[in-house]
């Protein structure tokens, strides 16, 4: 397909998507080859101005910033400061697992992977709750971040200390169970930190940003406002049974979680570095890493769940049409943002909005699929139906529950598992072992149900977290 035709098709696809998500301003990039064969821009980065979206703008990219944070782990692990497979303790001598589980066999690796047996927590809440106590938007779409219980953390000390004190068991031994873990991608920060005696922040500026030519792309607030053309915040609430996005401009932060997803960028920055990959170290003229290490960052080390597999700070299919895709997605307030690389068709690209709850991956597969010459429409995942004795169905039944503000009920009803969450039914197709999906927004959802050593069900993989069943 060449790239009029191309664009013909996507144009009314990603458009009609921005729209019944609600979005007030998004952007598209995508490469191939490093040079741009299509921008499109929705709506406006400041509906009030009427101020259009351009490659310049800058939005929240989220969870996307957990690949530079483990980019700077590799540069430092290429100069000989430390390796991804030395114990964490090593570099923050405070750190304890929950209840000191396996504290000494957790590795940066089992960080990086979100490996190191930890189930979800609640303290990226901790972490933003000074700026959310600020933001009058909390007291509509966020109760539970203005609980009194949740304890406010500054610091990486204090994080940890949270994290060792901790009340629930651990999910297991340290590469024995993946759950997305942004509080571990927080201590990484503070392990940039130790190693390279300079903040954070101030590493991945001067050692990724700046190099690769990304001089729109900030962390915190206060650089924020020395830029011009920077994305309007908006988020959603329910009222009257309907979704609605309203204007919420106040910028949430976590200094002690920066490193999980704190970084703002545009999409020309973004396509910049996303080069690295495609390259294999490069962007434009300067090499930021070395070709073992972004293979390194790019090898499925762990299987996140039924389709996925992780990397270091990036999510991978290994077998793709047309090659590994390597990706990943981020959400916070006022946030939804997906990267992806086909680095064997030269393919790179990027989706930015100004709003959270947009599904952005499904835009961005309809973009691979055209520049692959596929339909359109065609699923990321093919999942066969499979058949499931009706006595089985109660294995599945329960309240199942994780810190990380997740609720999940399921019931076997009328020989189908049905599933509510947020006030919303799924019903549940079985397609594998212990393996089921739902159908939301024209996507399939996998559901995977983790069995303990007896053979019963007692947690549930969803959104790549595990959620504990709960005794009945």
């Amino acid at each position: 397909m060449n790239h009029q035709e191309w664009k013909q098709e996507f144009e009314p696809f990603a458009q009609a998507r921005m729209e019944q998500a609600q979005v007030p301003g998004g952007a598209i990039g995508i490469c191939k080859d490093g040079e741009l064969v299509y921008f499109g821009s929705f709506g406006f980065s400041d509906v009030e101005k009427q101020q259009p979206v351009t490659p310049d703008t800058i939005f929240g990219i989220a969870s996307v910033t957990k690949s530079f944070t483990c980019m700077a782990i590799m540069q430092l692990q290429e100069a000989g400061k430390l390796s991804v497979d030395d114990p964490v303790v090593d570099y923050l001598p405070q750190f304890r697992m929950p209840q000191d589980q396996f504290t000494r066999d957790v590795t940066i690796h089992h960080f990086m992977t979100h490996t190191p047996g930890m189930p979800p927590l609640p303290f990226l809440t901790s972490a933003m709750k000074r700026s959310m106590e600020k933001d009058p938007a909390v007291l509509e779409t966020e109760p539970e971040c203005v609980d009194e219980s949740v304890p406010v953390v500054d610091t990486y000390e204090e994080l940890m200390e949270q994290i060792g004190s901790f009340p629930e068991e651990v999910l297991g031994r340290p590469g024995e169970a993946f759950s997305y873990n942004n509080d571990v991608y927080g201590l990484l920060g503070a392990i940039v930190e130790r190693v390279s005696g300079m903040s954070f922040e101030q590493y991945v500026t001067e050692h990724i940003l700046l190099p690769a030519g990304m001089n729109r792309s900030v962390f915190t607030p206060e650089q924020l406002a020395a830029h011009r053309d920077v994305a309007e915040l908006f988020t959603r609430k329910t009222r009257n049974g309907a979704n609605e996005v309203f204007h919420a401009p106040v910028l949430h932060d976590a200094p002690a979680m920066r490193a999980a997803g704190f970084l703002k960028s545009s999409v020309a920055d973004l396509l910049r570095y996303l080069d690295i990959f495609r390259t294999g170290g490069m962007a434009g003229e300067t090499r930021i890493l070395s070709p073992e290490s972004v293979a390194e960052m790019t090898t499925p080390h762990v299987k996140c769940d039924a389709c996925w597999h992780y990397g270091y700070g990036l999510q991978i299919v290994p077998d793709f049409v047309g090659g590994p895709l390597i990706d990943h997605g981020g959400s916070l307030k006022g946030v939804s943002s997906q990267i992806f690389v086909l680095p064997e068709k030269g393919i790179t690209g990027v989706i930015l909005t100004n709003v959270d709850g947009v599904e952005v991956r499904e835009i961005a597969v309809g973009a691979l699929n055209l520049v692959l010459d596929r339909p359109l429409e065609t699923p990321l995942f093919r999942f066969a139906d499979q058949s499931l004795a009706a006595e089985k169905l109660a294995d599945y039944a329960g309240e199942y529950t994780c810190q990380e503000w997740m609720e999940m009920s399921v019931e076997a009803k009328d020989g189908v598992c049905q599933m509510t969450m947020d006030g919303t039914t799924y019903a549940l197709r079985p397609v594998g072992n212990d393996l089921f999906v739902f159908r939301r927004r024209g996507a399939d959802i996998p559901v995977l149900f983790v069995r303990n050593e007896a053979g019963a069900v007692h947690r549930v993989v969803y959104a790549k977290r595990q959620l504990r069943k709960k005794a009945q």
